[in-house]
């Protein structure tokens, strides 16, 4: 199936998306009509090709764990949850001699505000985070795998556990793999909507049946993971670049984005657009072309502002991100994040203040009250934005805020805090004038704000 196949089978599901590059991976969005979902699907697009070519099930001499890993290395793919750390060099930390049992863990607890590509592959594409786990687990020497998924869409929860049954029913699952020496067994678990298991160490305290808080580290779950065990954690997209990786090879594509930042990249455009959706682009893209894709800003009005990467990362004005790209550099370098790939895009009717109370409260809800800085922090800054919002603010907020603010970023054990933290960082910021607007003449200073 080429790539203009792909687009017009997607388009027809009414998902955005765009191929427009002849490395691009079709595969992820390749079952977005929500019916070719199936095993029998799957295979007819190419499916578990990769699983055979590394098992030698292809005629071919099959590739050893190193030189899977090595391949992996080679495409320049990132963890597309939202750190970015480099997929290959995380595999290596794996101790594959470790005696006992290992485990891997794919992340699919989407909740960050904005993001929305976790989901739809693994309701419309299943097999290939399957197909992508089990390589994984053949190059790490792991033997049990999890899927964590958010428990706010038990629909995919339910397609996923589908998949898995025909991926045990084809053999590609279980003991001895196509009559090899190579046994993964993948099972799926519900979670029950906590933003925080988003964090990777409460995951595995929720996969547990504990309490979903975030384990002090070091240990890092290399070497202590779930049930104590060295355990391996990715999300869901960057499992499913990993068969279009093995079958094409690592050069591939890194060609398909810039050096550093490989391959393709979800992005879940969202807000004041006039085509929101998921749109999967070569890594290195302009802004202005992804802002192009998802049919300009709505009723032609004027860009603000940007939040290029879910809503813990710091917001951009329009002049700064219309001069980036959309890759892990350069809007690094823009300050801000990547992050998950939730690009919420603000226009001129848009107020800040408002916008960062929204954020406010969401860090404040979703604090699990580990870290005091955190629980009482994130409280904090909601309740003197809110208070400026409502026309109550004083001069000395600012300050006060950006001072909170400051303290709670890297003084907590998760990234939370940070994530809290730094949108507000962010609004003061680019946006300092509308915050003393609403504090001098208590009211906000966008008329045209809906």
């Amino acid at each position: 199936m080429n790539a203009n196949q792909v687009l017009q089978q997607f388009s027809a599901s009414g998902v955005e998306t765009c191929f427009h590059d002849r490395h691009i991976n079709p595969q992820i969005y390749a079952g977005l009509n929500g019916k070719n979902w199936s095993i029998k699907d799957y295979e007819a697009r190419g499916g578990y090709a990769a699983l055979r070519k590394i098992l030698g099930q292809d005629g071919g001499e099959g590739l050893n764990q190193d030189q899977v890993i090595a391949t992996v290395k080679e495409s320049g793919l990132r963890g597309r949850g939202g750190a970015g750390f480099p997929t290959g060099l995380k595999w290596s930390f794996m101790p594959r001699q470790f005696p006992g049992v290992k485990h891997l863990v794919c992340n699919s607890d989407e909740g960050e505000p904005g993001t929305c590509k976790d989901r739809e592959i693994l309701m419309h594409n299943p097999h290939i985070v399957i197909e992508g786990m089990i390589i994984a687990a053949y190059a790490m020497g792991i033997p049990l795998g999890y899927n964590y998924i958010h428990g706010e869409i038990f629909e995919v929860y339910e397609r996923f556990e589908a998949a898995l049954e025909e991926a045990r029913a084809a053999g590609y699952l279980g003991d001895n793999i196509m009559g090899s020496s190579f046994s993964f067994q993948l099972h799926a678990a519900h979670g029950f909507g906590a933003y925080i298991c988003g964090e990777e160490t409460a995951l595995l305290e929720s996969l547990e049946g504990k309490k979903g808080q975030p384990r002090f580290k070091p240990p890092f779950p290399a070497s202590f993971g779930l049930y104590g065990k060295p355990t391996t954690i990715n999300n869901t997209e960057t499992f499913a670049a990993v068969p279009w990786i093995i079958r094409n090879g690592g050069q591939a594509y890194l060609e398909c984005g810039k050096p550093n930042n490989g391959g393709t990249k979800i992005f879940s455009v969202s807000g004041d657009v006039e085509r929101p959706g998921n749109y999967e682009i070569p890594l290195g893209t302009p802004f202005a072309k992804l802002l192009e894709l998802a049919g300009g800003v709505r009723q032609g009005r004027k860009l603000k502002a940007v939040i290029p990467g879910g809503s813990s990362s710091p917001v951009l004005p329009a002049d700064i991100i219309m001069n980036c790209t959309m890759d892990y550099d350069s809007i690094a370098k823009a300050g801000s994040m990547l992050g998950s790939g939730a690009v919420i895009v603000m226009d001129d009717t848009r107020c800040m203040v408002k916008s960062l109370q929204r954020l406010s409260y969401f860090y404040m809800h979703e604090s699990c009250g580990q870290c005091t800085p955190c629980r009482e922090g994130t409280g904090w800054l909601w309740r003197m934005v809110d208070r400026i919002e409502r026309g109550e603010g004083k001069p000395s907020d600012l300050a006060l805020l950006d001072n909170v603010a400051e303290n709670i970023m890297g003084r907590t054990i998760c990234a939370l805090g940070d994530a809290a933290a730094m949108p507000v960082r962010g609004m003061i910021k680019h946006f300092r004038h509308e915050f003393e607007h609403h504090i001098e003449h208590k009211t906000c200073m966008v008329p045209a704000y809906v």
